[in-house]
């Protein structure tokens, strides 16, 4: 038996149950309050997320503002997608909170 013999397939992606994992740990972060379709940091939106059928479409804004902000779109496909978006937005609040004080 050859090592080819053997393929590991990942489970395909679910974007309605990533997004549920997605919204557990944005929770976990505790300095997002989550408004219907997306989040707030001290009452500015700065994300919004939807599930579509094969992805989970978001929306992270560059800077919190009271008005529209400039939004960055990510299209999450894939777990690993997921986590890097989940990643990206612990930077964005890392930097957000540094630039408050």
């Amino acid at each position: 038996m050859s090592t080819d013999d053997f393929s590991f397939a990942l489970p395909p992606f679910k974007p309605a149950d990533a997004l549920v994992q997605l919204k557990r740990s944005l929770r976990d972060l505790r300095t997002l309050s989550e408004r219907g379709d997306g989040y707030e940091l001290k009452g500015s939106k700065v994300m919004e997320l939807a599930a579509g059928d094969s992805t989970i479409e978001a929306k992270l804004a560059r800077r919190p503002s009271r008005q529209v902000p400039e939004w960055d779109r990510f299209t999450l496909a894939s777990s690993t997608e997921v986590r890097k978006f989940t990643d990206e937005v612990k930077k964005r609040l890392a930097r957000w909170t540094e630039e408050d004080r």
